[in-house]
């Protein structure tokens, strides 16, 4: 039995999940549109709780879809402070954040978009009060005082403004207090030099209308020691505020406006080597049996990286490179609604300014390879949306027809404006690295030129005909790889000068959402929705690389022999080195140079349920729902061509090539069954799903560049199935070709979901949450919807679940706040628990990536005064410590080979255990325990 499973089993006994709702009595009727407000202010009291999910105000168990509602108080229970730590209370969900805090990956039932590359939206939308964030890591930011959550599971598009393809995420804020004033104090201090400050302020302006202000400011160290330049990596330092106006000038009419401002300098985010300490598949892979490793230690790298335990947390980057980063992120909402009699209109109009510029030490080593300067434009991305939503909802025919109509339009801006260069060791790592796949044996010497050593101080192409001799007549001589290897000596302090890229993105859409009640029991829901998407892109190069076109010429004859000549060093390690060196199409031939293209989608989606309610306290319901991702442009100028040859080599130049940069539109199938039982003192709901997902939209990393590309499956797939062993194969991975006509959904999602709330005396509540999901690909793989090969870095997905996607999530808490005698004080005694099974972090699914099954814990005890006005509270957040990885990927250009391991090398690294050969790997750790203390006043 897997570790896993003992995990699972363990859990299960120990402890149960967070609460989802108010305590369950008889169910209320369900508030009409006008009652918002009251229902909002009045929800402690509520034994229901009200969430808008389908438009309209409705109790939890009476709504035909799989939905949390997650409330303020358990959000303030497991410490949440943004949308991560609600990977505590809903099994379904997986949020992470991997190379800087402006890059979040949020996954429902498996699916989700990786968020290294802006150029992709997210498979689940994020909303905060109504406004679609245009990228889920938008919503790492602090939250303020918040009234719920709400986590829809499935495609969603015809209630709210965006579309999303696996899921969507609205996170409600409090509402201003018309009737009385008041406010509160929070203060928080705990190890890592944490301290926190938030405090709020509520009430009246006169006859109509009322105010509430909240803020936070929070700092804390970094959890990495960084032992290169005596500082720490990975902390907090982050100011928040809100501002918001309610006026209800009539009964009828109801305006609130919202303002917020979120300022960010933080260093953000290191990453660790990671050995068989962290999976097995990793052994060898940091010693010297790996050829790549006494590279890197001869150009300084201090053994203890390679050897030390990667949840130390010690890193060793360049000496001088920070991680340091600043994010600011403002906008302004104002919705109103408007009581029409007949119909209800809900206007929301909103504008969002998000801007961020991160540096870092990109090959995350302490030999400077590659690199973000801290010059305040090293990678900075600015997102500057508008949007405005509109709908109208009402009833017909005796309040058989609730029916709504709504359109959405947003316009975005999106800039990213990039200044990756080499490192100023990069010539030197190169040419070492080249020589060191020929023979680990030649003799290698970093500090001269080309790395040349050996007899007489130099590679002679005696030494090199003695490891690869020509045949006889060859006359291809070693002198020509000499020059390529001194050429690299040029590749230091180079590459983007900057790249600016600018897409415009403009989305409408029109979509309708109507119940119709069939009987005073059965009801049948009817969705649609039409979007339509237009995207305009711009790019333009800035490059100091002039050294590119000479390895070029002086490297590719061995890759393309002439007449009477022979390949003397193997195409894939000098196609290596030559891609490398021009990294990324890192190449003078870019300089100045601008590529424009455009792309128009139109697609229809929606969803159809029935519902049937045998009595009061039990709904059952089964639904259909297409829904769409847009398609867009991978804003990495990699994607345009193999960086082997030069652009010279392609009519047209970089314009010919623009539309590599394409992918296409997310599409998926979701079927659900589902059912919902509401007893005196418990809840419990079950859902069954199947999700099946064309052109699903892949982000990832080879060690060299980022691919993008639309993953489907292949009915009848050229070169036959693909087995583990076949690695190399003409048809590696699945790298056969598909007729369209014989193009399927690529990724299919199945499982059941069982969320249970147990309110057994007053003052505890018991609720547990299980989640099962087979997400996984097909066995047989194509590129796209025309059938095109998958890259080879991608061969390890074929049948394989995909990545950050457990099958198996349990999730619980035990609340319990009994009164302290006859004082007024009671006492809180807190606990939850997400327990997951096995999964692979990264997306190429490399062995090497595992991680097991874990549990975590948070805890919270305290004492409160009469009425809750004050609180002191202990906590701790990961209470045991769990050491586990969020994403694992290729450590930047850190290898011998560009694919799986041949010769003598297979040996030590089989491809069947070794799919990346030599390839090192690191790893975004995930937090470890912290605790502390939290004092609360409120009046």
């Amino acid at each position: 039995m897997s570790k896993s499973y003992w995990l699972l089993s363990a859990g299960l006994v120990a402890i149960a999940t967070p609460a989802y709702a108010q305590d369950p009595q008889e169910p209320a009727p369900t508030p009409s549109p006008t009652e918002q407000a009251s229902v909002d202010e009045n929800a402690a009291e509520d034994p229901d709780i009200i969430v808008t999910a389908q438009g309209r105000q409705q109790i939890l168990q009476d709504v035909p879809l799989a939905v949390s509602a997650v409330s303020g108080e358990s959000l303030q229970n497991t410490g949440a402070s943004d949308i991560r730590q609600l990977n505590q209370l809903a099994p379904s969900l997986l949020v992470s954040s991997t190379g800087t805090e402006a890059n979040g990956s949020v996954r429902v039932r498996g699916i989700g978009t990786v968020g290294d590359n802006p150029g992709l939206e997210s498979s689940v939308a994020v909303f905060i009060d109504g406004v679609y964030r245009s990228r889920s890591g938008i919503g790492l930011n602090e939250l303020g005082e918040i009234e719920r959550v709400e986590v829809l599971r499935g495609p969603q598009g015809t209630l709210f403004g965006r579309n999303a393809s696996a899921g969507l995420i609205h996170v409600i804020s409090k509402r201003p207090n018309m009737n009385e004033l008041e406010g509160f104090v929070e203060a928080s201090y705990g190890n890592y030099d944490f301290m926190r400050l938030a405090g709020g302020l509520s009430g009246p302006i006169g006859e109509g209308m009322g105010f509430r202000l909240d803020g936070v400011w929070t700092q804390r160290d970094g959890f990495y020691h960084d032992l290169t330049n005596n500082t720490r990596v990975n902390d907090r330092d982050r100011m928040f505020v809100r501002g918001q106006l309610l006026f209800e000038p009539t009964s009828a009419i109801s305006v609130r406006l919202i303002g917020d401002y979120t300022n960010r300098n933080e260093a953000c985010c290191a990453a660790v080597y990671i050995n068989e300490n962290v999976a097995e598949a990793n052994r060898n892979l940091l010693t010297s049996a790996n050829p790549i490793i006494p590279v890197l230690l001869s150009l300084g790298t201090p053994a203890a990286a390679f050897t030390q335990d990667p949840y130390s947390r010690n890193i060793y980057p360049t000496p001088g490179r920070t991680y340091d980063g600043h994010t600011t992120d403002w906008g302004i909402s104002g919705q109103v609604d408007w009581d029409l009699g007949g119909a209800r209109l809900t206007s929301i109009t909103a504008y969002r300014d998000y801007d961020t510029d991160q540096s870092s030490d990109t090959d995350y080593n302490f030999a400077d390879l590659l690199f973000r300067a801290d010059d305040g434009n090293a990678y900075h991305r600015q997102f500057q949306t508008f949007s405005q939503e509109l709908r109208l909802q009402g009833s017909a025919f005796g309040d058989r027809l609730d029916w709504l109509v709504g359109g959405y339009y947003a316009q975005e801006d999106l800039t990213l404006t990039d200044n990756l260069k080499f490192g100023t060791q990069y010539g030197a790592f190169a040419s070492c690295r080249l020589i060191a796949a020929i023979s680990p044996g030649i003799p290698r010497d970093p500090s001269q030129p080309g790395c040349r050593a050996g007899p007489g101080g130099a590679i002679t192409d005696t030494v090199l005909r003695g490891i690869f001799p020509d045949p006889p007549g060859a006359t291809q001589g070693a002198q020509p790889f000499i020059n390529g290897l001194i050429a690299l000596s040029g590749v230091n302090n180079v590459g983007s000068n900057p790249d600016v890229y600018q897409q415009s993105s403009d989305n409408f859409a029109v979509f309708t959402h109507n119940i119709v009640h069939i009987t005073d029991r059965l009801a049948l829901t009817v969705g649609l929705r039409y979007t339509s998407e237009n995207k305009d892109f711009a790019a333009t190069f800035g490059n100091t690389n002039t050294s590119c076109p000479a390895i070029q010429a002086a490297l590719l004859p061995f890759l393309t022999p002439g007449s009477g000549q022979t390949t003397t060093v193997p195409a894939s390690l000098m196609g290596g080195v030559v891609s490398l060196s021009c990294q990324g199409n890192s190449t003078a031939e870019l300089n100045g140079v601008t590529i424009t293209d455009d792309r128009n989608e139109d697609e229809w989606t929606g969803t159809g349920v029935l519902s049937f309610q045998p009595n009061e306290d039990i709904l059952l319901y089964g639904s259909y729902s297409r829904g769409y991702k847009a398609g867009g442009f991978n804003l990495d100028r990699s994607a345009l061509k193999s960086p082997i040859l030069p652009f010279a080599a392609t009519p047209g130049g970089a314009q010919a090539l623009v539309g590599n940069l394409q992918f296409d539109p997310e599409i998926v199938d979701a079927f659900e069954l589902g059912m919902k039982l509401t007893f005196r003192r418990a809840t419990f709901n079950v859902a069954l799903f199947h999700q099946e997902f064309e052109n699903f939209q892949l982000n990832t990393f080879n060690g060299s560049v980022f691919l993008v590309q639309n993953i489907n499956g292949c009915g009848n797939l050229a070169g036959g199935e693909t087995t583990d062993e076949d690695l190399e194969g003409p048809n590696a991975g699945g790298r056969g070709t598909c007729a369209a006509g014989d193009v399927i959904p690529g990724v299919i999602s199945n499982g059941i979901e069982i969320e249970a709330t147990v309110n057994p005396v007053p003052d505890l509540r018991v609720t547990a949450g299980l989640t099962y999901a087979n997400t996984r690909y097909k066995d047989d793989l194509v590129g796209n919807d025309s059938g095109v090969p998958l890259d080879p870095a991608l061969r390890r997905l074929p049948g394989d679940n995909i990545s950050n996607a457990p099958e198996l999530v349990f999730t619980g808490s035990f609340a319990y706040t009994p009164p302290i005698g006859n004082s007024g004080l009671s006492a809180l005694f807190y606990i939850d628990t997400r327990v997951t099974s096995d999964y692979n972090t990264g997306s190429d699914l490399f062995p090497q990536k595992e991680q097991d099954g874990f549990a975590l814990v948070n805890a919270r005890v305290g004492v409160r005064g009469p009425e809750e006005r004050w609180s002191l509270e202990l906590w701790a957040q990961n209470l045991f410590n769990q050491d586990y990885t969020q994403v694992a990927f290729n450590s930047p250009f850190q290898a011998t080979t560009s694919g799986p391991a041949t010769g003598a090398l297979a040996t030590t690294f089989p491809p069947d255990r070794y799919p990346g050969g030599t390839q090192i790997f690191s790893a975004f750790l995930a937090e470890p325990r912290t605790f502390g203390l939290t004092g609360r006043f409120r009046f």
